[in-house]
């Protein structure tokens, strides 16, 4: 009958734990429509399969300085570094997660050395090995190694988030010397010009052809040119110094290209918003906290039910009750032991309710984790889209202003058009110009956006 009644409760208690022993499953997250369509007022983009951050980063990224630069970041980042040494710690923790099934052993040996009223010494020695074993039946140490193992995922993705960023932030950088290296030759090119200006406005006044108010707006914005040259060169040295603090070096000048010459993909691919939910490190980082957290709240479950433990210890002794023997002789005991938690002041209540709180935030986490990603991707790819549309509207306000600057000019020869007209294309025309370079950089930065928000950089 005792028996049939310890074998009724044990029953009980394995069904009543099934749960304990269940996997992580991934919630069901709608990302349908995640992405929103550039040009279509339906608002929903028709993604392709094809996915841009599938793509090996050297495919995107072309220029053989920065693909040289990218190499160096990715051995030499302190972040990336020491994101790599945090997943070394973690598997650390996953191996010690592993080997909890098996028992511990230890060896303890003891010595005595005894003299009772002067008698002669008596000398006792124990040389015993002792083990102890729980036995995982309500799936604790289970759940533990589980744990570990999405920890240690976890970690790897954030490795591969940092990666990711550690590229885009390279190329970011690079790409703004190159926008601030064309933009300080406008600029200088610009200068000089002005400088043959005021030149020839001096001898246009000596020859009574304009007058001495013309000839000091002349200098004046020639002088305003100029003063913008020192801000271009402190911006690209700062940018320089970003760089070079991205690729763990002391900060120095950067070997580079030039605008020009980059070649960037014509046309951008999101592919299906499901792949974002393995391919993006970010959101596999946090589904990795969620499935650490369910196997933590598994953990406080296991708490209500008992433990089980055998321990054992086996060596010699010449110390056997009250008689001291000479040699010693074999020794060995083994004890099992059950302990079931019935008050524990609420500890284990408590600790479960922290459990399910955490999980469900880590749930939270995890959808908003998804709801940014097609958030950050819908940004990039309309990002692309408003560069293009700028670009080709900037070339026709170039060629308007030049032929504007052109006509100018000549009328003034013939004292048709006044100096303050002229002053006024010529202005127009620089600021154009380097709106011009801004846009061409935006267009790059959108593909760097997007490929980062899609996870590129594996």
């Amino acid at each position: 009958m005792k028996k049939q009644i310890i074998g009724m409760m044990c029953a009980t208690a394995v069904l009543s734990s099934c749960n304990i022993y269940k996997t992580y499953e991934r919630p069901k997250v709608d990302v349908s429509g995640m992405y929103r369509d550039t040009v279509s007022v339906k608002d929903t983009l028709a993604s392709d399969t094809t996915n841009m951050g599938n793509l090996p980063w050297k495919e995107v990224f072309k220029d053989p300085k920065l693909q040289n630069l990218i190499e160096k970041s990715l051995s030499s980042n302190l972040d990336l570094q020491t994101a790599m040494l945090k997943v070394e710690e973690v598997k650390s923790i996953l191996t010690a997660a592993r080997l909890a099934f098996l028992p511990s052993l230890s060896l303890s040996p003891q010595g005595t050395i005894s003299s009772f009223d002067g008698k002669a010494a008596t000398k006792t020695y124990q040389l015993p090995v002792t083990a102890s074993w729980e036995l995982d039946i309500f799936g604790n140490i289970l759940n533990a190694k589980r744990e570990a193992k999405a920890s240690l995922l976890q970690s790897e993705a954030y490795r591969q988030a940092v990666q990711t960023q550690v590229i885009a932030n390279v190329a970011n950088c690079y790409y703004t010397l190159l926008m601030l290296d064309k933009q300080l030759a406008i600029t200088e090119q610009t200068a000089k010009n002005w400088g043959e200006n005021v030149k020839a406005m001096k001898i246009m006044k000596q020859a009574g052809l304009t007058n001495e108010a013309a000839v000091a707006q002349s200098e004046a914005n020639y002088y305003t040119i100029n003063a913008s040259i020192p801000d271009l060169k402190k911006q690209i040295r700062e940018t320089e110094n970003t760089l070079s603090l991205l690729l763990g070096q002391a900060p120095q000048q950067i070997e580079r290209g030039t605008l020009a010459e980059q070649q960037m993909p014509e046309h951008l691919s999101a592919g299906i918003p499901v792949q974002m939910l393995s391919n993006r490190p970010d959101v596999k980082q946090a589904e990795m906290a969620l499935a650490g957290s369910y196997y933590y709240t598994n953990q406080a479950r296991s708490a209500f039910y008992p433990k089980i433990t055998i321990n054992g210890s086996a060596g010699w002794t010449n110390s056997a009750g009250g008689a001291i023997i000479n040699p010693a002789k074999f020794i060995a005991s083994a004890v099992g032991s059950l302990t079931q938690p019935i008050f524990d002041r609420g500890a284990n209540v408590a600790k479960l309710k922290i459990a399910k709180a955490q999980q469900e935030e880590a749930l939270l986490t995890f959808q908003k984790s998804i709801l940014n990603a097609g958030s950050e991707v819908s940004n990039a790819l309309y990002q692309f889209q408003s560069s293009n549309e700028k670009c080709v509207q900037r070339k026709l306000q170039i060629q308007s202003l030049e032929s504007s600057v052109d006509k100018t000019m000549q009328l003034m020869k013939y004292q048709s058009s006044t100096y303050l007209e002229v002053l006024t294309a010529k202005q127009s025309l620089l600021s154009a110009q380097l709106s011009d370079v801004k846009d061409s950089f935006e267009r790059i930065q959108a593909v760097i956006n997007l490929y980062q928000a899609l996870g590129g950089g594996r």
